[in-house]
C-alpha cells in the first residue's frame, strides 16, 4: 500500500489559508444575505424620475368585450348576422367557435366624448365624463388564447406558473414608502377565476414581495386579529419571543424566506392598528359614497375602488383590483350592460377623486384584461340581436390614465371589423415597458438572477410607448 507523505509546513499554511479564507467569504456573504433579506422591502431608488409612485391595477377577469364598449365598429353593425368572410379568419385559431360564424355587430350606440372626442358605447356614460384623462390602447395583443394563460402572460410575461407578477416585480424594484402597510395589495369582487392567486405571485422571487390580499368580511387579512382572550400586548409578547428564534436560525442558515417571515410577523402586528381604520369607509362624507356608489360593510368594486384611493393616500405603491364575471360567451346583451353598471360609476369617481386630491398626477390607473372578444356571433342570437362573442388575443384594447400619461388620446387603430391591427400594434410587453418606465424603472434592468440565467418581467422583448407619454 502506498504511503501518503506529510505535507510539508508551506503546503499546509497555503491549504490552510485558503480554507479559512472560504470560510470568512461564506460568513461575510451570508452576513449580508441576512442583511439584505431584513431590509427587502426598504424604499429603493428607481433608474431615473419616475412620473408615477403608485399604480391601481383595474383587471376585469374573463375580458371585457371592447367591441361593445370602445372600438366602435359601423362596418360591423352594418353587415351583423352576415356569414364571415373567409379571408378574415384565414389561418385562425378561436377558443370555441368555427370559422365559418356570423359577423357580430354591436347592439349599443357609440358617441365621443370629451373634448379629445374619445369614442365610448352608451355602457359608460359616468367613465365618458373624464374621457379627456383617458389614454386608450385600442391595439393591443396578447400570446394567449385562454384565460389562466392569457392572464398570466399580460401580469408575469409568461403562459404558465412559476413567474413573479408585474406587482411583485415592482415591489421588488421599488420597494416600500409605508411601514404600516403592505407595499403590495390585492382587492378582489366575485370568484378569482382563470390563474387565481397566481396572478399576485412572487413567482421566483423571495415570498416577501407577495401580493397581499384584503378582504371585505372578516378579518380584512386572514388571521390578522388575536386570538380570543389574548390581548395586543400578549401577541407583542410571542412576537419577541418568536423573533429572536427566528433571528438565530436565520444567523445559522441565511435563509432569506426566515427574514421575510420576520418581517411578515412585524407587518401583522402593525396592521392590527392600520388596517381596521383603513378598511372602515363609514368616515368618508356622504357625497363621496354617493359618487362611488360605494357601501359601507358590503363587497363590491365601488368599495374596493374607494378603498384603492384610500391605499394611496397612505402611501401604498400597488394596488390591484380584479372583478370578475367578464367572460360573456353567451348572454351579452343583458350580462355586458350589468357588468358595466357596476365598474363605470366608481372607475370615474376614482379618477375624479384623485384629481381633485392632487394625486392623479402620481399615481397611473390601468384598466384592462387579458384579452378582448372576437367581432362574430358565438351562439344563437334571438331575432337580430347579438348571442355572445368568443375569446380574442389579436386585437384588443385596455387604458391608462393619470401618472405620466396623455389625456385624451387614442393610440392604435384595428381593421373595420375590429379583427386585426391596423396601425400601432402594442404588445403586452410593450404595456408592462410602458408601466415601468412610468415608475422609473428600466424593464431591461431590473432583473432577477434565478436557475443560471437573469430574468425580467418583458423576458427578451418589450418597448415603452413613447406615444402616449406626457
Amino acid at each position: 500500500m502506498k504511503q501518503i507523505p506529510a505535507p510539508n509546513r508551506r503546503s499546509f499554511l497555503n491549504t490552510s489559508g485558503i480554507g479559512l479564507g472560504g470560510i470568512a467569504l461564506a460568513q461575510l456573504l451570508q452576513q449580508n444575505a441576512v442583511a439584505d433579506s431584513e431590509n427587502a422591502l426598504r424604499a429603493r431608488q428607481p433608474h431615473f424620475a419616475p412620473k408615477a409612485k403608485h399604480v391601481i391595477y383595474l383587471h376585469m377577469i374573463g375580458a371585457p368585450s371592447q367591441l361593445d364598449m370602445f372600438d366602435d365598429k359601423p362596418e360591423l353593425r352594418k353587415r351583423h348576422n352576415e356569414p364571415c368572410p373567409p379571408e378574415v379568419t384565414k389561418d385562425r385559431d378561436f377558443a370555441f367557435i368555427g370559422k365559418t360564424s356570423t359577423l357580430g355587430g354591436s347592439p349599443w350606440k357609440f358617441s365621443q366624448h370629451g373634448d379629445s372626442g374619445q369614442s365610448m358605447s352608451e355602457l359608460l356614460p359616468h367613465l365618458g365624463s373624464v374621457a379627456d384623462e383617458l389614454a386608450v390602447i385600442r391595439s393591443l395583443h396578447n400570446d394567449e388564447i385562454n384565460h389562466a394563460p392569457a392572464q398570466m402572460f399580460l401580469h408575469s410575461g409568461f403562459g404558465r406558473g412559476g413567474r413573479p407578477s408585474f406587482g411583485s416585480w415592482v415591489t421588488y424594484g421599488l420597494g416600500s414608502d409605508n411601514t404600516d402597510l403592505p407595499a403590495y395589495v390585492v382587492l378582489v369582487t366575485g370568484p378569482k377565476g382563470g390563474a387565481g392567486t397566481s396572478l399576485w405571485s412572487t413567482g421566483f422571487l423571495p415570498s416577501v414581495y407577495q401580493g397581499i390580499q384584503f378582504r371585505s368580511t372578516g378579518d380584512p387579512v386572514l388571521f390578522l386579529s388575536s386570538p380570543e382572550g389574548h390581548t395586543r400586548g400578549d401577541r407583542r409578547r410571542v412576537l419577541n419571543a418568536l423573533r429572536e428564534l427566528n433571528r438565530q436560525r436565520l444567523e445559522a442558515t441565511g435563509d432569506p424566506e426566515i427574514a421575510t417571515r420576520i418581517s411578515q410577523y412585524e407587518m401583522s402586528f402593525r396592521m392590527q392598528a392600520s388596517v381596521p381604520d383603513l378598511m372602515d369607509i363609514q368616515d368618508e362624507t356622504q357625497h363621496t359614497l354617493q359618487e362611488y356608489g360605494a357601501e359601507p360593510g358590503k363587497s363590491s368594486f365601488a368599495n374596493s375602488c374607494l378603498l384603492a384611493r384610500r391605499l394611496v393616500e397612505r402611501g401604498v405603491r400597488l394596488i390591484e383590483l380584479y372583478d370578475a364575471d367578464w367572460d360573456h360567451h353567451g348572454g351579452i346583451e343583458t350580462r355586458l350592460p350589468q357588468k358595466c353598471k357596476q365598474i363605470d360609476r366608481p372607475i370615474a369617481a376614482l379618477i375624479r377623486d384623485l384629481k381633485q386630491r392632487g394625486l392623479l398626477k402620481d399615481t397611473l390607473i390601468v384598466w384592462g384584461s387579458e384579452f378582448g372578444r372576437t367581432p362574430l356571433n358565438q351562439g344563437a342570437a334571438k331575432g337580430n340581436g347579438l348571442a355572445g362573442r368568443d375569446h380574442h388575443k389579436d386585437a384588443y384594447t385596455m387604458w391608462l390614465a393619470g401618472g405620466g400619461v396623455k389625456g385624451g388620446v387614442s393610440h392604435g387603430q384595428t381593421d373595420d371589423f375590429g379583427m386585426d391591427i391596423a396601425e400601432d400594434p402594442v404588445h403586452v410587453h410593450d404595456l408592462n415597458a410602458t408601466i415601468l418606465h412610468l415608475l422609473g424603472l428600466d424593464h431591461e434592468r431590473l432583473t432577477y438572477r434565478y436557475q443560471g440565467r437573469e430574468f425580467r418581467l418583458t423576458d427578451v422583448h418589450g418597448r415603452v410607448v413613447d406615444e402616449i407619454l406626457a
